[in-house]
């Protein structure tokens, strides 16, 4: 018989890193602990160990000796995918879960062992991986595509339960319609800033009192749209001659020189790039700008960044692709096309109509509070769970949210 309490969690990702798929399972695993379960974790064997009430964390084998592994598909992930693999079977022999939680790739490996021991699965779809790896010169072709597409359509039919990023559902129903699917609406876990915080990222950045600054705060990858903003920054301030448009996370000095040279500016100011900070740092940068923008050119699935602009109650400029209308609308962000020149237009426009930004700023902090609090992920996490036989749909038996799943769990 299974344990009805105990969860097996599989996380294909340096965990724990500031970015992210780690960010949503860590979220993930603090709902789960304040709803009662037991979890074993399982990962890649990269990244720090956090302590979660009744969580325990295994790492599969390094082989290599792999010490980084960069977002999106490399060598590392695909060799620590691999060694996933026997460290699933093998807990699945030692262990009795209740459901294995599998993210992104690992459902793959999960339905196979999943099926063997009869334990169900539930695949965590953080993005379209059709989708995501088309844009690598490998996997463009149409034989690839194809097979990709299939694998996709059996992981969708076989799993028992499917819950996707926000922006996901549509292509869910198209591909998979009789999936049972529900979708992740993500609760910020930034604390607010700080007393004076904001004013301490400004002296830091050299800014004046009343300076615009304009911020993107995220990874570097190439669907974040980031060329387009840098190449914004000289047309913001030519407009706006004192703005300063700041992008922080930088992981090395190669992203750095690539969107430098995207902008075409050197030495004015008009541009700053800043190297990823720690995540607890993060509310003061929010919270200093006066424009936060998410310039994402692809992708279906929503940015996690777009939860902590909104809970910042500070002004949003965001592309109007399908994965920003998940969660923004014309009522709480100003959003444009993806050219840096409609980036700018938009920027500028906010920049030069204080009550409009205040009014976006306001109407985006109230839908938050409204529909993204920390009660209403961890209920939906209790109503994913509460599928299987002897597990409640609203978290205690009683239907009830457990003591203290009402506040967000403090940041690691």
């Amino acid at each position: 018989m299974p344990d009805v309490s105990r969860v097996l969690l599989v996380a294909p990702q340096p965990f724990y890193e500031d970015r992210g798929t780690p960010i949503a399972v860590r979220q993930l695993l603090q709902a789960l602990s304040q709803l009662g379960y037991e979890v074993d974790l399982l990962t890649f064997p990269v990244g720090r160990t956090i302590e979660i009430p009744r969580v325990r964390t295994f790492r599969a084998a390094n082989p290599l000796g792999i010490r980084r592994v960069p977002v999106g598909l490399s060598f590392q992930k695909l060799v620590l995918d691999a060694a996933l693999v026997p460290a699933l079977l093998q807990r699945l022999r030692r262990g009795r879960y209740l459901c294995i939680h599998a993210v992104e790739e690992a459902a793959i490996p999960a339905v196979l062992l999943g099926r063997r021991f009869r334990v169900p699965v539930i695949y965590d779809m953080q993005s379209s991986l059709p989708e995501q790896l088309a844009h690598l010169r490998p996997f463009r072709g149409a034989l690839v595509q194809r097979l990709l597409c299939r694998t996709e359509r059996w992981l969708l039919a076989s799993a028992d339960s499917v819950v996707s990023s926000s922006g996901l559902a549509a292509r869910v129903r198209t591909v998979a319609p009789r999936a049972r699917h529900s979708e992740w609406l993500y609760a910020s876990p930034l604390p607010p800033d700080g007393p004076g915080e904001a004013d301490e990222v400004r002296r830091e950045m050299g800014l004046a009192p009343g300076q615009p600054l304009v911020l993107y705060a995220g990874t570097f990858e190439d669907y974040q749209g980031l060329p387009a903003l840098a190449a914004a920054a000289p047309l913001i301030r030519r407009q706006v001659p004192d703005a300063v448009v700041a992008l922080v996370g930088a992981a090395s000095p190669a992203a750095e020189a690539r969107l430098r040279a995207a902008a075409g500016v050197a030495g004015d100011g008009a541009l700053r790039i800043l190297a990823r900070q720690p995540r607890e740092r993060i509310p003061g940068y929010l919270a200093a700008a006066d424009v936060l923008v998410s310039p994402r050119s692809w992708g279906d699935n929503l940015p996690l960044k777009v939860f902590d602009y909104l809970k910042a109650g500070k002004p949003v400029v965001a592309t109007d692709i399908p994965a920003h209308r998940v969660a923004l609308d014309d009522s709480r962000a100003l959003l444009c096309g993806t050219s840096a020149e409609e980036i700018a237009a938009a920027v500028v426009r906010l920049l030069r109509d204080p009550a409009l930004a205040a009014r976006l700023a306001a109407a985006g902090r109230a839908y938050t509070e409204e529909r993204l609090g920390w009660a209403a992920f961890v209920r939906s996490v209790a109503e994913l769970y509460g599928r299987f036989p002897g597990r409640p749909a609203g978290g205690l038996p009683d239907g009830r949210l457990p003591e203290g799943a009402r506040g967000a769990p403090s940041a690691p």
